[in-house]
């Protein structure tokens, strides 16, 4: 008989994994979301420059709060 190994994890643990997990798919589908944006609109290189600064300000943003938060030990 195979051996089955459980990994046991606590409601918080779980529910901090998965925001994590589920929050970074959410971000990569929103970078290629202004890629084909920008692409799509024939904004050309300068263009597609302007909307990942203007509209990835609030990815990097949120990131930034996660990465401040480790770092000050809230």
């Amino acid at each position: 008989m195979p051996e089955v190994i459980v990994f046991y994890m606590s409601i918080a643990e779980f529910e901090q994994l998965s925001l994590t997990l589920c929050i970074g798919g959410l971000m990569l589908l929103m970078v290629f979301i202004l890629y084909r944006l920008g692409k799509d609109s024939g904004a050309g290189k300068f263009g597609t420059f302007v909307l990942f600064l203007s509209l990835g300000m609030g990815i990097f943003g949120f990131a930034a709060k996660s990465v401040i938060r480790l770092i000050v030990d809230i």
